[in-house]
């Protein structure tokens, strides 16, 4: 399967911006899907998180309450839907998804960039003051 993220651009502070990731080759429904962000060929960090169920959401605490994960599998698809974006939300956004089927306990798994196998190849987002 392969990731396709998009949806990055220019927003100015305060605004909002939707990304997007969609797979081929595979289905997203069976796998625990993430965003991590980062500048370019750097560690990248954990953003957010959905199961592969979608009733249960994670995110970074820099994001809580402004970002939001979702997913439509009859799209193949997992959106981050950004507001209030911040300079500081400036980055390369990485969509990842987990193997099939898996589940985690304790939750904090589904944070780690470990976790995820597959990513896709970033869409930049560039946030002015």
């Amino acid at each position: 399967v392969q990731l396709q993220a998009s949806g990055g651009g220019l927003v100015q502070a305060g605004g909002s911006l939707r990304l997007s990731c969609t797979a081929s080759g595979d289905t997203l429904s069976n796998r625990n899907m993430a965003w991590f962000r980062g500048p370019p060929g750097q560690k990248r960090l954990f953003v957010a998180a959905i199961k592969r169920s979608g009733q249960d959401t994670y995110y970074a605490d820099s994001v809580k309450g402004r970002f939001t994960i979702s997913r439509d599998n009859t799209k193949n698809t997992v959106y981050l839907d950004m507001s209030g974006a911040q300079p500081e939300d400036t980055a390369v956004y990485y969509c990842a998804a987990d193997r099939a089927g898996r589940t985690y306990s304790p939750p904090f798994r589904y944070t780690l960039f470990s976790t995820y196998t597959l990513w896709g190849q970033g869409t930049l987002v560039t946030v002015s003051s």
